[in-house]
Formats: C-alpha cells, sequence, structure tokens
C-alpha cells in the first residue's frame, strides 16, 4: 500500500516526526519557504488588486521536484507546517508549486512536538485556511510595497543592502521621534538631601530621604547655593520617628513567555540576541536526541502572542510544583493570565516545556550550553507562573527634623522584606533598569517618638 506524505519546514523536524509516525508515513521537508515574490522587481501588480507574482525561490526546484515524486505515490498527503499565518502560508505555496490540486491533502496544526501531540493534530486534520494564507500574503505584499520605497533611502542615507519593510520602518520612526524628544528636553537642575541617621547610642545607621515639609508642603531644590543653606540648617537640627507604618504586600509571578517577552528576558538575562534567541527555540522546539529516548521536541511553539496554557500542562506544572516544593508553594487554583496582545491568537500556546518534569538538570548531557541556558529561561519562568504568590513585608518610618527656628521637615525611610519567598524560589524577572530606584536599607526597629 503507497505510503502517506507528510511534508515539514525543517530536516530536524522531519526527523523527530518520523519517528512518531512509524513505517506508513514517509516526512520529507521543504526547507522553508518553496515561492516568494522576485527579488529584482516589485513583483506586485498595484493596479490589478495588488496582485503578486510569486516563483520558485533559488534553489528550491530539486526540492519541488522530490515532493511532486513522492506526492505521485502518496495516497495522502498531510501539509505538516508550522501552526502559524506563515507555516499556512507555506503549505499553500507547496500546493501552487508541486502541483498537488489533485491529491487528498489533509492540513495538520501542533504547537509541540510530542508523540501525543503529533498523534492527535494526524487525528484531526482539516483544510488550508485561506483567511490565514491572506493574512500572510497582505504582510508580505505589504513589506514589499513599503520596502521598494524605502530601501533606497536607506542605502543613501545610512548604508547599502539594508532593508526597509513594514516592521523596520514603523522601527525606524520610532527612533527619529525619539531622538526629536531627547534634541527637544531642556535639562533642569534639582537637588536631593539624604540624611544617615542612627539610635541614640548605637553605632549602625540607616538612610533617609527629605521629602518635603511636615505639614505637607514641597521644597524644590533648584541649585547648589540653595541646598547648601538647607543642609546647614538640618545639621544642627533634632530628628525623631513620628511614625512607623507596616503593610504585607503580594508580588505575583509573570505570565509563562510570548515570543517578545522570551527575546526580552533572553537578552537581560543571557545577553543573547533576537536572532540568536529564536533560532535556540527552533532546536529545542524541533527536537534534539535525548539518549534512549530519541528526538525529543523540548518546548511549545516558539512564535506565540498568546498566554494560554493548556489545561494538561497547567495539571502537570501544579502536581511537580506540589511535589517537590510543598503545598505551601501552591495557590488554590491554577493561575490563568488574561491576553494582553491585541489580536493574540489564542488557539496558540505559551511558550513552556512539553514537560515540566524533564528538568533542565536531567538534560545537561544533550544540550549544548546555549540551548541548556533558554530551556532552563523557560522551563523556570513556566514553573514560577503557577507557583503561590511572594509575600512581602514593607516598613515605612517618617521622621521629623526640627531645626532651630522651629521649622519642621519630614524625612522617610523604608525597607521591604520577604517574609514568605513563593514563586521567587525559582524565579525572579529581571528588568532593563532599576525602575524604583530601590537600595538595600535595613532599618532597625524605631518607635514613634524615639530619638535619632
Amino acid at each position: 500500500m503507497s505510503k502517506n506524505l507528510v511534508i515539514v519546514e525543517s530536516p530536524a523536524k522531519a526527523k523527530t516526526l518520523g519517528q512518531f509516525l512509524g513505517s506508513d508515513y514517509t516526512v520529507t521537508a521543504s526547507l522553508g519557504h518553496v515561492r516568494d515574490l522576485p527579488e529584482k522587481e516589485i513583483g506586485i501588480d498595484v493596479e490589478n488588486d495588488f496582485a503578486p507574482t510569486y516563483i520558485v525561490v533559488k534553489g528550491k526546484t530539486k526540492v519541488i521536484k522530490e515532493i511532486k515524486d513522492g506526492a505521485k505515490m502518496a495516497k495522502v498527503v498531510y501539509l505538516a507546517t508550522d501552526p502559524d499565518r506563515e507555516g499556512e502560508a507555506i503549505s499553500w505555496h507547496l500546493i501552487e508549486a508541486a502541483g498537488l490540486g489533485k491529491k487528498q491533502l489533509k492540513r495538520v496544526v501542533f504547537h509541540e512536538i510530542t508523540k501525543e501531540a503529533i498523534l492527535d493534530a494526524f487525528k484531526h486534520p482539516r483544510t488550508i485556511d485561506l483567511k490565514l494564507v491572506n493574512a500572510q500574503q497582505a504582510r508580505r505584499i505589504l513589506d514589499r510595497l513599503v520596502g521598494y520605497k524605502l530601501s533606497p533611502l536607506l542605502w543613501k542615507k545610512v548604508r547599502r543592502g539594508l532593508s526597509a519593510g513594514r516592521v523596520q520602518s514603523v522601527a525606524v520612526k520610532l527612533i527619529v521621534d525619539r531622538e526629536a524628544e531627547i534634541l527637544a528636553f531642556v535639562p533642569v537642575e534639582y537637588w536631593s538631601i539624604e540624611a544617615e541617621l542612627s539610635q541614640e547610642g548605637k553605632k549602625s545607621s540607616f538612610r533617609t530621604n527629605l521629602v518635603g515639609l511636615v505639614n505637607g508642603g514641597k521644597i524644590e531644590l533648584k541649585d547648589k547655593e540653595q541646598t547648601d543653606k538647607l543642609v546647614a540648617k538640618l545639621e544642627k537640627a533634632s530628628y525623631a520617628a513620628s511614625g512607623v507604618r507596616q503593610k504585607q504586600t503580594s508580588r505575583q509571578p509573570a505570565p509563562p513567555f510570548i515570543t517578545s517577552t522570551l527575546q526580552q528576558e533572553a537578552w537581560r538575562k543571557l545577553r543573547f540576541s533576537g536572532k540568536q534567541t529564536m533560532a535556540i527555540a527552533q532546536q529545542l522546539y524541533e527536537g534534539l536526541p535525548l539518549g534512549e529516548a530519541g528526538q525529543v521536541g523540548l518546548i511549545t511553539y516558539m512564535r506565540t502572542d498568546s498566554t494560554n496554557v493548556s489545561a494538561s500542562a497547567l495539571a502537570e506544572t501544579r502536581d511537580y510544583i506540589a511535589g517537590k516544593y510543598g503545598k505551601e508553594y501552591l495557590p488554590p487554583t491554577a493561575r490563568h493570565f488574561a491576553k494582553k496582545v491585541k489580536g493574540a491568537q489564542e488557539a496558540h500556546e505559551a511558550i513552556r516545556p512539553t514537560s515540566v518534569r524533564r528538568e533542565p538538570d536531567a538534560l545537561h548531557q544533550y544540550l549544548n550550553t546555549e540551548q541548556i541556558k533558554l530551556y532552563t529561561l523557560i522551563w523556570q519562568r513556566m514553573v514560577s507562573s503557577q507557583m503561590a504568590a511572594a509575600q512581602v513585608d514593607t516598613t515605612t518610618v517618617d521622621i521629623e527634623a526640627t531645626t532651630a527656628a522651629k521649622e519642621k521637615y519630614l524625612f522617610r525611610a523604608s525597607n521591604s522584606v520577604i517574609s514568605f519567598p513563593g514563586f521567587l524560589t525559582l524565579y525572579q524577572e529581571s528588568k532593563d533598569e532599576d525602575e524604583n530606584g530601590e537600595k538595600k536599607n535595613k532599618l532597625p526597629q524605631l518607635s514613634k517618638g524615639e530619638k535619632l
């Protein structure tokens, strides 16, 4: 009996699928796109409803012939390209380029390359979604229309060979606007005052900041002369704690990664470029050899704008947390993150490990340094997203400084202590910069009215 033909994009993905599907299937790779707009002309008929002209990508003639030959003997042709608009368009281009229109065609979509996900996808095939195809065509046409007009300007003003499509052109606009803001900025001088205080008879000290007058009035220090005069008064002032406030707050974990947050965090924590991050993530998604387990897909699809996580993955993660960290680290119910990205494809999932039980420590012997670093980041982010919130105890002290002239100035100091680490036991999200300007400032036990 004729074998079924399965077409994917990459040889690594083909190898992993072949391992799961068995002898009734032949899996081949298209090596990405097989058709595109011509390189040396615009390839779009602007006067005729923006109709595109496609040609076979250079070097893909042999690939198309191999797919044609394989399809002749196949009972069914399964199109198993990536589960996004671009993957849908690649499948459509394959049908057109290889003349597969008369064959029995089935489109299969999966977001993780595991045996369970693959076999389930092949049980529920569908037809090509032309709305997704047309969305991708519109993107490509817009890229070309914008690029052909803007790229020559970049060559002239910046460097030859640069391209400007629908994304780069907007990025350039953002940079130009920000530069204009910088050039228009008028710097204003200001000064701040800190007082280093200690309890009477004790050596340890802590720092406080001048925040204004006790009666709520503001102080604007605009030059050194004005500041020095106030400092001279405050050096001779008497200090006393006027109020001590304590409160407990909760810190919630970040959601599992989407494409943009993965790239941002990989840069902050690992110094991986966006391109490097996506290349490594592609390897983890398509599958890597794990000894006797064979080729295994380690993460879900890495091009996604959804924070959704499947019910089975949530259940597995919660079960893992309870066993590894204890019940106190598990919230009463699974945490679901609200969609924050407008237009996110909710059928997609967030980027997560295909199994959280596949701990990073167990994979060191199989993955290279970059792969294990990125996998660890994705694994920690997913597990921590379902852990209990961290509890933070914050103490704020108001201090009254009374000058010889009976002027009353307000200083303030605060300190936060983690009383229960929760998800911070495993993972803490990085920031591009210290947004709150927080400093370590250990406060002693103070009582209202205590002289300092």
